[in-house]
């Protein structure tokens, strides 16, 4: 009987290991870093992936990420090999105190070792018995780490859930207009390039740009070096105005923390999302490093493996810094001049807040910088809505801002993005381990962030030379707010040499 129940113990075990291994087999996501032992240790919420896992796999479909759509049914059904793997090891624990209490009650044996009750083994037989359980049990341990590491490993694939003002599929809502009284310029403006603007007032090259970097890069000269300046120091200024402070960000991060924060070395379709640092051989044990895509990435890790004070919530900071992205040369007609560029500077608004709709507040207060700066440079500016298919992995909701160009009539009517406002709720800080507690001492959560651009310096010079662009005169007129910056130049002409 004994013998038998061993068989089925162990044929079980056998087909809970072989089930483990194909669900294994066939789980794929996104690559992502090694990570390493300084790494925060994520906390996914996989209870309510497990309870609702329909939720989750139709916000996958609406977000047009397909192929991670079977993840949360994977989660549950690894979930219930993991509950049989605890009941096997319940099982074979209790075997094993039942032989251990035969060994610490002497009066149960005879005088020549054999077990008086139920086994009817010996001493030796006995402690052969419990080394082996010993091993199963180990056996199944090892199983069970598996297991809960890979249902990790799908859930961090998992995008946010969507929120639900945003709207479902590819197309946008277009919400309201800035500066809706320059309407009437978007059909008579000359749709000069900024390219051809720049070159001829000397203040871009991409020609010496391509020589020394390559296609994707350039160079501001002159007035547009300066007017790069002004525009990082106007955003600044009205960014501390609404109550953020300012911190000078590093552009390098470990790659694993650019993967918490939602930004992956490769998408789903294998394509380059982030420059990676190469190491020496010396170098292969220390965690890998990137580029930074924007500022977002380092301000989000400030917090990292940190508990911020409920009192201090909502804590806001804002920052200038260059970024870098890997993709810029994939979009076809966009890789021609500063509207898709590898390498560009960029001021960026972060945020965290309670773990409740006050992370709202901050979320329009942060459009509202952007609306007060674009305001300002009297550039004609769209507010979308953005849909489920543009949302990436890390947002709950997005808003986008964007310029028209003159030049890209030809595509989306001339409106180009120039910045984006996201709600990332819990998903950066639950992989940060960034927590906050009440000033009651209540219990621990997962501050919400939100994240904005309040300038994108690339793509608002190529707007401002486009819009403010004299074709008779030859000139560009710079803004009123800008010219504190710009030494006294008030219209960009080309120099004399």
């Amino acid at each position: 009987m004994a013998e038998r129940s061993a068989l089925f113990a162990a044929q079980r075990l056998e087909a809970t290991s072989k089930s483990v291994q194909r669900l294994l087999s066939t789980a794929t996501g996104f690559p992502r870093p090694a990570r390493p032992s300084i790494a925060p240790k994520p906390t996914i919420d996989i209870k309510s992936i497990r309870q609702n896992p329909d939720l989750y796999s139709q916000n996958c479909v609406n977000r047009n990420y397909n192929a991670l759509s079977e993840h949360p049914r994977r989660i549950v059904e690894l979930f219930d090999q993991w509950k049989e793997l605890q009941y096997q090891a319940r099982s074979l624990r209790e075997k094993n105190n039942n032989l251990r209490t035969q060994l610490t009650h002497p009066k149960n044996f005879s005088g020549n070792g054999a077990v008086e009750h139920h086994s009817g083994l010996d001493k030796n037989e006995i402690l052969e018995e419990a080394r082996k359980l010993k091993e199963e049990i180990g056996v199944i341990a090892q199983q069970e780490e598996v297991l809960d590491s890979q249902m990790q490993e799908l859930a961090q694939d998992l995008p946010n859930l969507t929120s639900a003002e945003t709207p479902v599929g590819p197309e946008p809502k277009v919400l309201e207009y800035i500066n809706e009284h320059l309407e009437k310029t978007k059909a008579t403006k000359e749709s000069s390039s900024h390219v051809l603007i720049g070159t001829e007032l000397d203040v871009l090259d991409f020609t010496a740009a391509a020589g020394a970097s390559g296609w994707g890069y350039y160079y501001l000269k002159n007035e547009a070096a300066l007017l790069e300046q002004a525009l990082v120091q106007f955003a600044l200024i009205v960014a501390r105005e609404n109550g953020f402070r300012v911190v000078s960000p590093p552009s390098m991060v470990y790659s694993h923390i650019s993967s918490a924060c939602g930004f992956r070395p490769r998408d789903l379709g294998g394509e380059q999302q982030v420059y990676t640092i190469s190491r020496q051989e010396q170098d292969k044990g220390k965690p890998e490093m990137s580029l930074a895509g924007t500022a977002e990435i380092p301000f989000a890790a400030m917090k990292a493996n940190a508990e911020i004070d409920e009192a201090e919530l909502p804590l806001r900071v804002v920052g200038s810094s260059r970024c870098y992205r890997a993709e810029a040369g994939s979009r076809g007609v966009d890789t021609k001049g500063l509207y898709r560029v590898h390498e560009f500077t960029k001021v960026e608004m972060f945020g965290w807040t309670r773990p409740d709709e006050s992370v709202n507040d901050l979320f329009h207060q942060m459009v509202s910088v952007q609306k007060q700066i674009l305001r300002a440079l009297g550039l004609y500016c769209r507010v979308l809505e953005q849909p489920s298919h543009d949302l990436g992995a890390s947002a709950a909701r997005k808003q986008d801002i964007e310029a028209f160009f003159p030049s890209r009539r030809d595509r989306n009517e001339g409106w180009g993005e120039v910045t984006s406002t996201s709600i990332c709720t819990d998903y950066q800080t639950r992989r940060l381990a960034t927590r906050t507690r009440s000033a009651a001492g209540g219990r621990m959560a997962y501050p919400y962030t939100a994240n904005g651009t309040a300038m994108a310096i690339p793509r608002v010079i190529a707007a401002l030379l486009e819009n403010n662009w004299n074709e008779r005169e030859s000139c560009v007129r710079i803004p009123q707010v800008l010219w504190p910056w710009m030494h006294g130049i008030e219209i960009m002409r080309r120099q004399k040499q």
